[in-house]
């Protein structure tokens, strides 16, 4: 095999994939083509695992069943000399359809979910379907190398995808903040790590590269690879994405699911998990079928899925969530309230960062914070950050991303919140005129008859001048309250149709 002998000219001839899959007339969008190189590069890493796989039980004496029979294994089709429209009926007749067929083993479902609920992208060239192909057989995917090369042209892709296309924010969340997430929720090795809306699986794997180096047994080798990280995501793309993802960080057997996670009744949870790190979607509405699901019913998402969080973390000491939120969800009443509420007496809700605007750009301007809390409860105080913006800049955008440096005075005055809660350091080292601790009765506002439970980061170290929100911040919360009221008024609505419908039958 003649393949690239430098990370550069690998790196080189991937870029090439890519620009031959964006000039064919079915893959001309960066969603189409990473989504055909995907599917391309997964069954090249399946064959060469498969192999790994097949001598492993060989040397153990034992048979060995391949997820992929003939002729459908990479090896037997990829490396033929079609003419250019066989190979593209071979493809399109023959190898989707059985992938479509598949089931049984997990992997193999997975595979199944993938391919079975989309219409995959395939190159409208056989020509260009044959340079690709060229190229993916020129990685050696059982040289360690090769695969970090792929995997770091593969996030620049999907860095790429979220920056391109508005509807990829629905599954990528900017690595900066993906990394001061996993490193403050900070997952060992021997515990479970789980993500509700994994989509392309950033958070899954960067929590491994963490892990692993935490890795010095076989066993723990083991565990990474095998029963550690398990991922849901509703859609197929993202699925195969985030697989895709995961299998080039290094994890070879990722539990990555294709479902809706908000279908599962959390009053009968069987399967918990130590860790969840996640950043569910928000701004979306479910119908009653999926709030029926809920102890507290609400169409939006981000309080089901918060919910779910909650019944999804074992019940031991020490079992913890890092999650992002949108901000509403700290200030918002009614149903809002009574998970809070939960939150707060079952839970040690211990750290809350206010995030920047534009820090999602350019995908939303929906402002967010990262929330942080564990077993057991009930939360006294909360520590508080706000990130600021960099020196002249109003909010981030597609030009200006946040960046890792951008969290540096976070991960210091966090350590120091850490170790002063753990009776390790004193409480001075973690305040500044950005953070500040709130015991936990001052998000209950007794004034009202009923707590509204309002956790929202306002910093009383703020001058009166300066207290002022910016026009981005304002029109965040008036969007913010707006959702509020439409969520009123559509409960108000569904209870008004029931008390017609009681009548009418009375």
């Amino acid at each position: 095999m003649n393949r690239p002998q430098t990370r550069e000219a690998l790196a080189s001839e991937i870029w090439r994939a890519c620009n031959i899959l964006r000039r064919d007339n079915n893959c001309g969008g960066i969603m189409e083509y990473v989504q055909h190189l995907s599917w391309l590069l997964f069954l090249r890493f399946l064959d060469a695992q498969e192999e790994e796989w097949e001598a492993q039980a060989t040397i153990a004496g034992r048979p060995y069943q391949r997820i992929i029979d003939p002729p459908y294994r990479w090896r037997d089709w990829a490396a033929k000399d079609w003419p250019a429209e066989d190979l593209l009926a071979f493809v399109r007749g023959k190898l989707i359809p059985y992938l479509q067929t598949l089931g049984g083993e997990p992997l193999r479902e997975t595979i199944r979910s993938i391919f079975a609920e989309h219409n995959v992208i395939v190159c409208a060239s056989g020509y260009n379907l044959k340079d690709v192909i060229t190229i993916i057989n020129g990685i050696d995917f059982h040289s360690q190398d090769d695969i970090f090369t792929v995997s770091q042209v593969y996030e620049e892709l999907l860095r790429r995808l979220g920056n391109e296309n508005r509807m990829a924010g629905e599954f990528y969340t900017p690595r900066p903040v993906v990394r001061f997430i996993v490193e403050v929720v900070n997952p060992q090795i021997g515990e479970t790590v789980y993500d509700p809306a994994c989509g392309t699986c950033g958070f899954l794997a960067q929590a491994y590269l963490w892990m692993k180096e935490q890795e010095k047994t076989l066993e723990d080798h083991r565990t990474l690879q095998e029963r550690t990280f398990y991922g849901q995501e509703k859609k197929s793309i993202p699925a195969l994405l985030g697989l895709m993802n995961m299998v080039l960080h290094g994890v070879s057997a990722p539990q990555i699911r294709r479902r809706n996670t908000l279908e599962e009744n959390i009053r009968q949870v069987s399967e918990r998990f130590d860790v969840v790190l996640t950043n569910p979607p928000f701004g979306g509405e479910e119908g009653p079928h999926i709030q029926a699901n809920f102890p507290v019913k609400s169409s939006a998402t981000e309080l089901l899925f918060l919910q779910h969080i909650m019944r999804k973390i074992k019940p031991r000491d020490g079992a913890r969530c890092g999650m992002v939120v949108p901000e509403g969800t700290l200030f918002r009443g009614g149903a809002f309230a009574e998970v809070k509420k939960a939150l707060l007496e079952e839970f040690n809700l211990h750290t809350v960062v206010s995030l920047p605007p534009g820090t999602f750009a350019p995908y939303s301007d929906v402002k967010t914070a990262l929330i942080f809390f564990e077993r057991p409860g009930p939360t006294k105080e909360i520590w508080y950050y706000e990130l600021p913006l960099p020196e002249g800049l109003k909010k981030f955008s597609k030009g200006s991303p946040i960046q890792d440096e951008h969290f540096e005075e976070a991960r210091r005055l966090w350590k120091a919140w850490d170790a002063y809660r753990k009776g390790q350091g004193p409480l001075e080292a973690c305040l500044s005129e950005r953070s500040w601790i709130v015991p936990a009765d001052e998000g209950r506002d007794t004034a009202c008859r009923v707590p509204t439970y309002d956790l929202t980061a306002r910093n009383p170290n703020r001058q009166e001048a300066e207290a002022l929100p910016s026009p981005v911040e304002i029109v965040a919360g008036l969007l913010e309250r707006e959702r509020e009221i439409l969520s009123i008024v559509e409960e108000l609505d569904e209870l008004l149709s029931n008390n017609d419908r009681e009548e009418s039958g009375a």
